[in-house]
């Protein structure tokens, strides 16, 4: 397959890298909201501001038509509903149009 391969290797372990970051901010907040770790450690605070740098910008379409459910937030699972259906139903004939496109190189 040769680049279009890589190039579809890259995106395939993009997406998953994402949705094991909504992941982890998930549970960080889970562990915040019961008080197990606070923002007062530098430490988790320094990744939660990562992790709500790199996902925020993915549930941000989400939560602008998907009210708020009482402090329950189930836009991270929509999220990773719909970047799971990309990589197996778009990703794949994606894939396969780009190395028809670059012709085996």
């Amino acid at each position: 397959m040769g680049i279009a391969g890589f190039i579809c290797f890259l995106i395939n372990s993009l997406l998953g890298l994402l949705v094991l970051a909504l992941l982890v901010n998930a549970i960080l907040s889970w562990l915040v909201a019961f008080d197990i770790v606070n923002y007062r450690n530098r430490f988790v605070a320094q990744i939660a501001r990562t992790l709500e740098v790199i996902v925020a910008p993915v549930l941000a379409p989400f939560r602008a038509f998907i009210p708020s459910l009482g402090g329950l937030d189930i836009t991270p699972v929509l999220a990773w509903i719909v970047i799971s259906g990309m990589q197996r139903y778009l990703l794949p004939p994606g894939c396969a149009a780009l190395a028809e496109l670059l012709g085996g190189v």
